[in-house]
């Protein structure tokens, strides 16, 4: 398995779209707009891919100041609990460190906190809601 960054509105970038899509959005009675996806466009995006080049994950940076916000992370549900979300998030901690961000931050489901604590991220503040369900902010130090 191995780790891309993808760009923008390329079809890759529209495979992972339609990935974070099902995992993510349909769940939650949610779709992205054009308006949503034109945000992503000074995003990092990345994609995890098997030897097939099937997408079997993905996750999208995004700068807020010195840090890199981690969001949208999905792994394709036929891939889920092997390994492929923790793969991808020592990429994208990897990629963040690269382009010289001091910390990797991210807003987590209530029910991932355990995963992303298991790689040493901490929980920075209060339980709140966002989309409708539960979160916890939480952050890594890069430096």
């Amino acid at each position: 398995m191995f780790t891309l960054e993808v760009p923008f509105a390329s079809p890759a970038y529209d495979e992972t779209v339609r990935l974070r899509d099902e995992i993510l959005r349909k769940p939650l009675g949610l779709s992205f707009t054009a308006e949503d996806l034109a945000l992503e466009f000074e995003s990092i995006h990345l994609a995890c891919y098997n030897r097939q080049w099937e997408l079997m994950a993905c996750l999208v940076l995004v700068w807020k100041g010195d840090n890199l916000k981690m969001r949208q992370v999905a792994v394709d549900e036929r891939y889920q609990r092997r390994g492929i979300g923790q793969f991808l998030v020592a990429a994208s901690e990897r990629v963040a460190a690269n382009y010289g961000a001091q910390k990797l931050v991210l807003n987590a489901r209530e029910t991932a906190v355990p995963f992303y604590q298991k790689l040493a991220y901490s929980i920075d503040g209060n339980r709140f809601e966002e989309v409708g369900i539960p979160h916890f902010k939480m952050y890594k130090d890069l430096s």
